[in-house]
């Protein structure tokens, strides 16, 4: 879908003992992620009523988008520093978006 962009969620659930050092490094990848420009957003949020589950949401132009964000530095930073702190492996599904569309144009500026 040419006016669609491509979202992946991806579930983490890190062990009890590492939810700060987990939420710091998700932070740091979430910042150096936001400025690439095959990225429209990058979000870490973090379930209220059990503080070891994170979703990251991450939402690209395109899949080339995707494919470059995981050729990154900082992505292999954050992958290698956080695989120790896992519960369980992190799993991941991709969406197309329906809503916004990425040809949606207010003002004459691209919103999301």
């Amino acid at each position: 879908m040419p006016d669609s962009y491509l979202a992946v969620l991806v579930n983490v659930h890190v062990l009890p003992d590492a939810v700060d050092a987990f939420r710091a490094a998700g932070l740091t990848n979430a910042a150096a992620s936001i400025r690439e420009p095959g990225v429209v957003r990058f979000d870490l949020i973090q379930e209220s009523s059990d503080p070891t589950r994170f979703v990251l949401i991450e939402v690209y132009r395109n899949a080339d988008g995707a494919v470059a964000h995981k050729q990154t530095a900082h992505y292999h930073t954050w992958r290698d520093a956080v695989a120790p702190m896992m519960a369980e492996p992190r799993s991941s599904k991709s969406y197309l978006t329906q809503s916004p569309a990425a040809t949606w144009v207010l003002d004459g500026k691209c919103r999301i």
